[in-house]
């Protein structure tokens, strides 16, 4: 693991110029020569039926494994992820997106992943655009990369509830305030980790909830991590799984508590654990 001293941004993680992939030249022969353990983690919750779209869309040359977790799926997903060879794990009771996001990362890290990439199971995120987020990382610019939907274009056009991206906006404003970053996306599940940084945070104790997402984001910005942003399109068809309206309340005000007691610990009112880095 790299000494703090050596991380870029120590303080105040970087926002990097959105990461494009130009072709499939340069990034192709980059993969070619790549001596990194590629990791691709997959939570899944009654996925059957468009998981095999999402597997064929995925560059298969660019992946060492793919690990999907399965949620206590009623529908087969687990069947379906073994026909296609997938590396399955899964659990006896529904643990939820960030309980699966442990359970796949744990597994990843002992497997000897180098790069772990976090893709949803329902094809809602293209998997094609895989070397874009993995080429920062191997390339030594970035620790963890997330994708950003609002850098694209018009999420509008693209089918993002009115409801979805007013909440995105607010929430990534106040997010980038409390945390000092210069994030457009604070709420994608679109990313790609360093193994090393997913080893040195304590994901175990986070959210087993959407939140999950947020809580890694603070441990980068506290712990001077190197974030990258990669512009992408994402789909919302009725084959996606979809937020509904009363968990997205639910989940708003599980990241204002999170900032909260971040704030609290940071200004000393109350300290946790938890935030041990940011004191």
């Amino acid at each position: 693991m790299k000494a703090k001293n050596d991380r870029a941004g120590m303080g105040r993680p970087l926002r990097r110029a959105p990461y494009r992939a130009e072709g499939s030249g340069a990034e192709e022969g980059v993969m070619i020569g790549r001596k990194m353990k590629v990791a691709v983690v997959m939570p899944a919750y009654n996925t059957a039926h468009v998981l095999g779209k999402t597997c064929a869309a995925m560059p298969k040359e660019l992946v060492d494994e793919i690990i999907l977790v399965d949620d206590c799926s009623t529908d087969g997903t687990r069947a379906a992820a073994e026909a296609l060879g997938l590396v399955v794990v899964s659990h006896t009771v529904n643990k939820g997106y960030g309980g699966a996001q442990k359970t796949g990362y744990t597994e990843a890290l002992k497997r000897g992943a180098d790069i772990v990439v976090l893709l949803h199971s329902d094809n809602q995120y293209d998997p094609s655009l895989l070397n874009r987020f993995i080429l920062p990382i191997m390339n030594g610019e970035a620790d963890l990369v997330t994708g950003s939907r609002i850098a694209y274009g018009d999420v509008l056009k693209d089918g993002m509830p009115i409801w979805k991206y007013l909440s995105n906006r607010f929430l990534t404003r106040l997010e980038n305030i409390v945390l000092g970053t210069r994030l457009s996306d604070f709420h994608n599940g679109y990313r790609s980790y360093r193994a090393a940084f997913l080893r040195e945070i304590p994901y175990g104790r986070f959210s087993d909830r959407y939140d999950f997402d947020t809580d890694i984001i603070i441990q980068a910005a506290l712990r001077g991590y190197r974030i990258a942003e990669v512009p992408h399109q994402t789909r919302y068809l009725n084959e996606n799984s979809k937020m509904s309206f009363t968990r997205g309340i639910v989940y708003g005000v599980s990241i204002l508590k999170t900032l909260l007691f971040y704030l609290l610990h940071k200004t000393g009112i109350r300290r946790n654990e938890l935030f041990g880095k940011a004191g």
